[in-house]
Formats: structure tokens, C-alpha cells, sequence
């Protein structure tokens, strides 16, 4: 990019004489989806100015409403598949979570998936560039395919069908982070790429097709809980606080962190065990049922968490039942605001969606 399309600012000290981290202009691409919203919580929370950027796709406006009270909030309607609006500020910092994450929607218009994962990438990357800002890219265990390591460290090359029916987004995935890694290589962007692995609490989507939403809300309505194949799959999930925490963390480490770094949690659960145990703590009569495995679905998931433990000193601290509990009230209170019958009482009354408000 030549000089003259650049947008100099003054450095800005990255923390006050007091030790607090100073105000920054951030955007987050993806900002209303499930983790985006929890993302542009916390970051509103240590009182930055945040730009949500979202299409509206997956992500949902009521994730963000609370946010709206603040003044150091912005919700902007856009596809990062198109260049950013020049009228937005510009940025100290990006979060780059802008695409569908479940095979129910990304697999429902895959090229446009394969798109997002390139062409979103290019934008997102050039906005950093002419801002000068920081960027961190959203990636997935999804890059490692049906591994045959296991756990899975970054090192690992992965094992990926190339033309499966979930190739668009793992692919995607992976060639964004080679534009991540070669851009910032070529320009000088800092970049820093997180490799997510099962997230789980409140506000993921109903519909998203995921193992814990489903379980949970099949569990709730007193609905047969479809597990796929024997339910000997394994998979390690980790809370949504706790992978936000991991995200800023990163995001504000020093250039001793390069490349990839897994973040999730290494408590490894078979698909059946995690079945049994909500059924238990919603207090379902719901029977377990087996469909067939769906094409490349990983038989193993967890991961190599090393890195992130050194270099970030970060680790989850949230542990699965307490976590279930959260995302399981969340559940019910939806279940009830929209008349839906739960067939049965829930061990614990439904509270207020955790996480759901911020105080400004």
C-alpha cells in the first residue's frame, strides 16, 4: 500500500501510569454471533470503543442490544466478503471472527463459506494495514481434520478431505491462515492466529446444529437425544468465558508469540458420556437415540494446550458441569420466553441469561 493511502496516528501507550490497559478503538468482525458478542462484552466492560461488524447471517442483533446503551458502542450491518466502510474509525485493533462455525450453516452455501474464509480475510487484512492496526484471526481445530495425532498440537499438519462436504470451512480455515501468516509477513501487520477448539454457553443458536445446544435443548423439550454414530467420539469443551479470556490474552502478546496457538480445553468427553450428563442435570426423561456418523466427522478432538500455558499463562478455569449449568438456564429461559412447552421441570429454575448484561 503506498504511503499516501496510510492513516498515521500517534502510538498510543498501551497501559495508563496505574497499570489499566488504556482505551482503544477495536472492531470485531462477527461481533452479534455467539462469540463475538461475548467478545465485544468484555472488551466494552475494560472501556474501549468497539465496532461490531456483522452481516447478520448467524449473528443475531439481540446478542449486542445491552451494548447499545454505551456510547462506546457501534453495531455496523456488513459483509466482510466487501471492502470495510471507510467511514468507520480507525482501528487500534481487529478480531477477526466473521464466519458461519457450525456445519449447519456452513454447509449450507459452502462457496460462500470458501469466500468469506478468502476474500473476508484480504479486507480484514488490508483495513489492518492501512490502520495500522493489530489483528487477531479467528481459526479452528477444524484445520486438523480426522486427526491422527492426538491431542492435537499446533505443529501438526492435520489430516483434511479436501472435497468432503465440511472442506469449505476447513480449508477456508486453513489457506486464511496462510494469507494471515504471508500478509504479515510482506507488510509488516502484526498477526496473531487462534486455533478454537468446542466452545460452548449462553447465546449460542438454537438451530446451529452443535452437540451441547442440541443435547440441551432435545433434553429440555423431552425430545429423543440424537447421538451420531456409537457416541465414542470425543470432544473437549471449553466455556465461553474462558476462551474470551484466551482471545485478549493474544491478542495483546508480544512478538515471542508467533504463530498458531490452540486454545480450548483438554478435558477430553465422549460424545454419549456428555449425553448422559445432561439428561441428568436438566432432570430429562429423554431417551438416547443413534443416527448414522455424519461424512469426516473427527473421532477424536483435544488439545495440545502447551503453548498457551507458557506464553499466555492461560488455562480454563471453568469447569464442564458449572459451564452446563449456565448454558442450560440460558436454554430454558428461551424455552420459556418463546411458549415452548419443556415437557418437564428442570432440576434448577431458569435465571437470567448469564453474561447477558454489561454495566458501563
Amino acid at each position: 500500500m503506498s504511503p499516501q493511502h496510510k492513516v498515521t496516528r500517534p502510538v498510543r501507550q498501551t497501559r495508563t501510569g496505574r497499570g489499566t490497559v488504556a482505551p482503544k478503538s477495536i472492531c470485531v468482525t462477527g461481533g452479534a454471533g455467539f462469540l463475538g458478542s461475548h467478545l465485544c462484552a468484555r472488551l466494552i466492560s475494560e472501556g474501549h470503543r468497539v465496532t461490531s461488524i456483522d452481516n447478520f447471517h448467524t449473528g443475531r442483533p439481540a446478542n449486542v442490544a445491552a451494548l447499545a446503551r454505551s456510547n462506546r458502542f457501534e453495531m455496523v450491518e456488513h459483509d466482510v466478503i466487501d471492502t470495510l466502510p471507510e467511514r468507520l474509525p480507525a482501528f487500534d485493533e481487529i478480531y477477526n471472527l466473521a464466519c458461519p462455525a457450525s456445519p449447519v450453516h456452513y454447509q449450507s452455501d459452502p462457496v460462500r463459506t470458501a469466500l468469506i474464509c478468502a476474500e473476508g480475510a484480504v479486507n480484514v487484512l488490508r483495513r489492518a494495514e492501512r490502520d495500522g492496526a493489530k489483528v487477531m484471526h479467528a481459526s479452528t481445530s477444524e484445520v486438523y481434520g480426522d486427526p491422527e495425532i492426538h491431542p492435537q498440537r499446533e505443529d501438526y499438519c492435520g489430516n483434511v478431505n479436501t472435497v468432503g462436504p465440511r472442506s469449505c470451512y476447513d480449508e477456508g480455515k486453513r489457506f486464511a491462515e496462510t494469507l494471515f501468516t504471508d500478509f504479515a509477513r510482506q507488510s509488516g501487520v502484526v498477526v496473531k492466529i487462534v486455533r478454537i477448539f468446542n466452545t460452548y454457553g449462553p447465546r449460542m443458536q438454537p438451530d446451529d446444529g452443535r452437540v451441547v445446544s442440541n443435547f440441551i435443548l432435545q433434553a429440555l423439550r423431552g425430545d429423543d437425544i440424537t447421538v451420531y454414530g456409537q457416541g465414542e467420539q470425543t470432544r473437549s469443551f471449553c466455556y465461553v468465558d474462558d476462551l474470551i479470556e484466551g482471545f485478549v490474552r493474544l491478542m495483546v502478546s508480544g512478538p515471542e508469540v508467533d504463530g498458531p496457538v490452540n486454545i480450548g480445553n483438554p478435558a477430553e468427553i465422549t460424545v454419549g458420556e456428555l449425553a448422559r450428563i445432561i439428561i441428568e442435570m436438566t432432570g430429562s426423561s429423554s431417551k438416547i437415540v443413534h443416527l448414522p456418523l455424519p461424512v469426516d466427522d473427527p473421532r477424536r478432538r483435544r488439545p495440545d494446550i502447551t503453548r498457551a500455558r507458557t506464553l499466555l499463562g492461560w488455562g480454563p478455569q471453568v469447569p464442564l458441569t458449572e459451564g452446563l449449568e449456565k448454558t442450560i438456564r440460558y436454554f430454558a429461559g428461551i424455552n420459556q420466553t418463546q411458549g415452548q412447552p419443556l415437557g418437564h421441570a428442570p432440576v434448577f429454575a431458569p435465571a437470567a441469561q448469564s453474561g447477558s448484561t454489561v454495566h458501563i
